[in-house]
């Protein structure tokens, strides 16, 4: 017989620790009812998400320092508010990486080696040029998200799921915007 079998037989509760992965030190072990492999997967994900929210903003808060030309104010502004958007998902996204029991970002080093989003460190970017690296970096981010959606949902994590979708919203919704500030006038190509 196992010890969870003795201890659910000797107290009627069933052990939800798991802190037999070398990954999460025992005084960070939060309890879940989701097996180890499946916290691991979709920790692994939404931490590279987390990484790719974290370089997203610098690299829309670059841009947003940055901007120059007849449409300043407006493209300011309008990178202002998109990178305090990405901002306000990095929370969620790491305590909900915690609240399944695994262990989320702790540098900047990290950060580095698991995003997927390309730093831009140029001297100087056109406005345009500007607003539609971030529309191809906010469409990058929107698909892996359905991809870390879709595996949220194989392994029956509506909570992860949920927080994602809205997240998914919120990119479109930026990518729309960046869109509609570089096309072309008189047409419909960006």
């Amino acid at each position: 017989m196992s010890i969870a079998a003795i201890v659910r037989f000797l107290t009627g509760r069933f052990i939800v620790s798991k802190a037999r992965s070398d990954k999460v030190s025992p005084d960070l072990d939060t309890p879940t009812d989701m097996p180890q492999a499946a916290v691991e997967k979709i920790s692994a994900s939404l931490n590279t998400l987390l990484a790719d929210a974290f370089a997203l903003y610098v690299k829309t808060k670059n841009f947003h320092w940055h901007v120059s030309g007849r449409h300043f104010r407006d493209y300011h502004l309008m990178l202002d508010q998109q990178s305090e958007d990405i901002f306000a998902t990095t929370d969620q996204l790491a305590e909900r990486v915690r609240k399944l029991g695994g262990v989320t970002l702790r540098s900047i080093g990290q950060i580095g080696k698991l995003q997927t989003i390309k730093d831009n460190d140029e001297s100087y970017v056109p406005p345009r040029d500007m607003l539609r690296e971030l529309m191809e970096d906010n469409k990058h981010m929107a698909a892996a998200m359905r991809k870390a959606h879709k595996l949220c949902d194989d392994h029956e994590d509506s909570g992860s799921a949920g927080l994602l979708e809205t997240f998914i919203d919120e990119t479109e919704r930026r990518t729309w915007f960046l869109f509609e500030a570089t096309r072309q006038e008189g047409g419909n190509e960006a």
